[in-house]
């Protein structure tokens, strides 16, 4: 009985833990939501998911579809990398 006990109150902090973490680093629902519909069609959507959450951030929009209308949101369109190159997807 002791095991049992001791196994779920093991597991109940490892999801608590694991909820914890998650919400301190997925940022706003707003971004999650949005970058989720923008990088459904990604090739990687791990790194889609990186940088648009980044660029969601720091420009509070996201443009709408799967590619293009960058125009919807001028500061996630200029949002450049270290090389001069496109940061957001």
């Amino acid at each position: 009985m002791k095991q049992i006990v001791a196994t779920f109150v093991l597991v109940a902090l490892v999801l608590l833990n694991s909820s914890l973490i998650h919400t301190t680093m997925a940022g706003s629902s707003f971004c999650d939501s949005k970058c989720a519909v923008r990088c459904s069609k990604a090739g990687r959507q791990d790194r889609c998911l990186k940088y648009c959450g980044i660029c969601c951030e720091d420009c509070n929009c996201v443009p709408s579809g799967t590619y293009g209308n960058k125009d919807e949101c001028p500061c996630y369109r200029d949002k450049k990398n270290s090389k001069g190159d496109p940061k957001c997807p």
